[in-house]
């Protein structure tokens, strides 16, 4: 088993001198610098550069440079994705993201992982967990979103949050660590369809 099977399977793996995972690092910082560099004027050659980055990408994917990740290749989003300024994904593992997903400036999302055991850690090695955020979720500015985390469908994390746990469907949640605040409820809707029907009145 290769380093680069073994990393993607949660196992134990040595980053450096593997050449499959070299080849996708170093195809993944010349994209990055081909990106970070593109101007407001460029729209498409951003989402020709993201298509050929991104594992997958739906319709419409749309990032503010500038943007971090290690592989790129790892890394899965559905339509209409969003990510405002500093992202930074390291997508040392599988990172599925679904359609009409919002991430604020600064969202970190980590799949890397490191041994606890110093003298183990010292030798260089690394795990890694895979990361799932469903469809329908705002993620607020400078979360950090940790290994192994899934967040499901209609979900809204404050801003400033750690994410260390699972979060389930349709609730806000927010805090170091994260935790469920409530769920999203019918009277949301009903506030928010008539801010828009306001809205729509005005404009």
């Amino acid at each position: 088993m290769n380093q680069k099977v073994r990393m993607l399977a949660g196992e134990l793996y040595m980053p450096f001198g593997d050449e499959a995972l070299q080849a996708d690092y170093k195809k993944c910082k010349r994209l990055l610098r081909l990106f970070n560099a593109t101007t407001e004027e460029e729209t498409q050659k951003r989402e020709q550069i993201l298509t050929e980055l991104f594992g997958a990408t739906g319709e419409n994917p749309h990032i503010e440079p500038p943007f971090y990740c290690d592989y790129g290749c790892n890394v899965f989003v559905g339509k209409n994705f969003y990510a405002n300024y500093d992202c930074i994904i390291l997508d040392e593992n599988k990172i599925t993201i679904g359609d009409n997903v919002l991430l604020g400036p600064r969202v970190c999302i980590f799949a890397a992982q490191h041994p606890i055991d110093p003298d183990v850690r010292r030798l260089g090695v690394e795990t890694s967990a895979p990361v799932t955020i469903g469809n329908d979720v705002w993620i607020g500015g400078n979360t950090v979103i940790n290994p192994g985390v899934h967040i499901g469908n209609n979900v809204i994390v404050g801003s400033g949050s750690v994410v260390t746990k699972d979060i389930p469907d349709n609730v806000i949640a927010f805090g170091n660590p994260c935790r469920v605040y409530r769920k999203i409820n019918g009277e949301d809707r009903r506030f928010w369809k008539e801010k828009l029907r306001e809205y729509r009145r005005i404009c």
